[in-house]
């Protein structure tokens, strides 16, 4: 049995999606799938699916959808791999193997990527990142978040995969890879123009490409989006960085050098 919440919220098993009933209990099991292997305080789900202003009925809800989710998950032929839904005060635990849910098996990706750049293996880093983020289907309980659902942990996951894909993109920069990612560096600092560390990338790959004079457009763009939106001058490293390229400081063309 397998979990995925980085897209629509989706169990299967052998590759077959199971029923996961209404968005109330989809709701349910998937921040319990967010917290997987911990206690969750029955009023901490309260205020997740109802926004801390719920019906009066909604603790017995949620004792509905608790036991639909487990008979979801006994569903599962195989005994070794069933997670388990217990309650403990003062709430639920969802106990599971986290290598069977996509949020997990990315995060631990991540880190073996980190790993790979921290050791000098930049090739490894990108493949590892590379496999981290392909399991990602669109954002994190995308059918949740089209009902309105706006938890904090979704905040944060979105942010991880912003943070694994700048890991990526340096890994990418530090093998020489600048021409390639440049298109893709162009999307996502147009999607993200007050993220620092992309617009650095994207400066530092068009500088390398040749294009001196659209990294410092870039610089440009990125500072007025800064004053404008927060009030704030560009950070330090992407004021050097500009300053190195008016400069034409040939160092930077070096990938081992990037960042």
């Amino acid at each position: 049995m397998h979990f995925s919440v980085l897209g629509s919220t989706e169990v299967t098993e052998d590759n077959t999606p199971l029923e996961l009933g209404g968005i109330r209990q989809r709701a349910i099991l998937g921040y319990l799938i967010l917290n997987a292997n911990k206690v969750v305080p029955t009023s901490q789900l309260l205020h997740a699916i109802w926004d801390g202003n719920p019906p009066p009925t909604a603790r017995k809800m949620i004792q509905n959808a608790v036991s639909a989710i487990r008979r979801t998950l006994n569903a599962n032929t195989d005994p070794t791999t069933t997670p388990t839904l217990h309650t403990y005060a003062p709430g639920y635990q969802l106990r599971i193997d986290t290598e069977t849910i996509d949020l997990y098996r990315f995060r631990r990706l991540v880190r073996e990527g980190r790993q790979a750049i921290a050791t000098n293996n930049p090739a490894h880093a990108a493949e590892l990142l590379y496999q981290g983020l392909s399991l990602w289907r669109g954002r994190a309980l995308a059918d949740l978040v089209e009902t309105g659902i706006t938890w904090s942990e979704l905040t944060a996951i979105e942010d991880e995969r912003l943070s694994a894909i700048e890991d990526r993109l340096e890994a990418e920069l530090a093998c020489g890879r600048h021409r390639e990612i440049t298109p893709e560096l162009e999307i996502l600092t147009a999607a993200e123009p007050m993220r620092e560390r992309l617009c650095h990338q994207f400066m530092l790959a068009l500088y390398r490409s040749g294009r001196q004079v659209d990294a410092l457009r870039v610089y440009r763009r990125t500072r007025e989006a800064l004053v404008d939106g927060l009030g704030l001058e560009p950070g330090r490293s992407l004021q050097e960085l500009q300053h190195r390229i008016l400069e034409h400081d040939t160092k930077i063309q070096i990938p081992a050098l990037a960042g």
